[in-house]
């Protein structure tokens, strides 16, 4: 089954975090293919906590499966607005990271293209041409974005998410080199193109069951329409994946909205200690736990303790180390320097750190979708080739 081919191709050239992430790719790639008969066009948001997991190369096998691929490492709305048309590009933008960081103020423009084009229909309006009349620019188009950390909060919840790791020792990859990969993959690609062009149609037709619901059901829909077109085995495998991986970013937005929580707590207490150069690991951990409006107190079994607090910011680069006091002593203790980066990223405005009364800590954005019963049967629009299932080749 083509389908099968084109994952089993995929994971070759990159270790992906999941089955599950793998077969969304697979099914995103495909979904391009279809992109004129599609009422929303899923963000595919290619993340890791550093360099060197695996996101560039993501966006290597996309430029040459995808329908019309537009890479770019930075660009400007302007562009965008210009390349999108009746049968737009697939984005791929690299290094999103530098687009979104906390000075990029100049690029929201951008961040409202990429939120509007999630949704067919969607038009941005601006003031072109010598005669300076109010023209509508088409929005609509497929994209994915890499990068370090999480894409801003309004795109990661229009997107399909993959959440990169390093890989492991033992862990083999094939190399990505022009000579030999670009030919396989753009053969799957005319396939796919082959196969999908004549059946947009029908796509358009589709009413799949979701397993979920709202906003992560549009994301999901175009992935799931793919596997119903190709049937099989794919049907019930795309639900699987969906269910995984947005369950995973409903986990992922309570964490966050804790850890950003902890980074407005530290910056009160901070302020309250007249923003000392360091702050010893124990005081800081006594200010924490003994604000009663705060989490900290029942945190785990016993309260926050120094572990925990290492643990959650870990992910910001901050750590304890030694530091030497006025009164000669060295002890373990957290630099206020450390948190600058991540207080201007996570937390950048100073509203008060405790929720309103009455409120408990919770996530940042809804949960992406209420899994309803899963579906049964599948639409019988077959993919030729057989329904053979998925082949593993890492």
């Amino acid at each position: 089954m083509l389908l099968d081919e084109v994952r089993a191709a995929i994971g070759r050239y990159v270790v992906l975090p999941s089955e599950e992430a793998l077969t969304a790719v697979t099914l995103w790639v495909a979904a391009s293919h279809i992109q004129p008969a599609l009422q929303h066009a899923p963000r595919l948001a290619v993340v890791g906590p550093t360099k060197g997991c695996g996101k560039s190369r993501v966006l290597d096998v996309l430029h040459e499966t995808v329908h019309q691929p537009m890479m770019t490492v930075n660009t400007s709305p302007a562009v965008v607005f210009r390349v999108i048309g009746k049968n737009p590009p697939t984005l791929l933008v690299d290094e999103a990271d530098t687009i979104f960081g906390p000075k990029a103020g100049e690029k929201e423009d951008l961040r409202g293209l990429l939120n509007a084009g999630h949704q067919r229909n969607r038009p941005a309006w601006r003031i072109s041409g010598p005669e300076h009349k109010p023209t509508a620019f088409p929005t609509f188009a497929m994209a994915a974005l890499a990068g370090i950390g999480d894409l801003p909060d309004t795109i990661m919840d229009r997107a399909v998410v993959l959440r990169m790791q390093k890989r492991k020792p033992g862990e083999r990859i094939t190399p990505f080199r022009s000579r030999y990969s670009v030919p396989e993959l753009n053969a799957l690609r005319d396939r796919l193109t082959a196969w999908l062009t004549p059946l947009r149609g029908t796509a358009a037709a589709l009413v799949p069951t979701m397993p979920v619901e709202d906003r992560a059901a549009d994301t999901w829909e175009p992935l799931v329409i793919v596997a119903d077109l190709a049937g099989g085995h794919w049907p019930a495998q795309a639900r699987v994946a969906c269910l995984a991986l947005t369950r995973n970013e409903v986990v992922q937005d309570e964490q966050t909205t804790l850890k950003t929580r902890l980074l407005r707590d530290i910056r009160r207490v901070f302020e309250q200690e007249g923003d000392k150069e360091a702050l010893r690991s124990q005081d800081l951990l006594a200010a924490l736990v003994q604000d009663a409006e705060a989490p900290w107190a029942e945190y785990g079994t016993k309260g926050l303790n120094a572990y925990h607090l290492a643990n959650l910011l870990r992910d910001f680069g901050i750590s304890p180390a030694n530091h030497r006091f006025e009164n000669g002593r060295q002890t373990k203790a957290y630099a206020r320097n450390q948190f600058l980066d991540a207080w201007a990223r996570y937390c950048p405005d100073s509203a008060p750190s405790a929720p309103a009364p009455g409120h408990e800590v919770g996530p940042a954005r809804p949960a992406r979708g209420k899994p309803p019963v899963p579906p049964s049967g599948a639409l019988p629009v077959g993919l030729p080739g057989g329904t053979t299932g998925p082949k593993r080749t890492r």
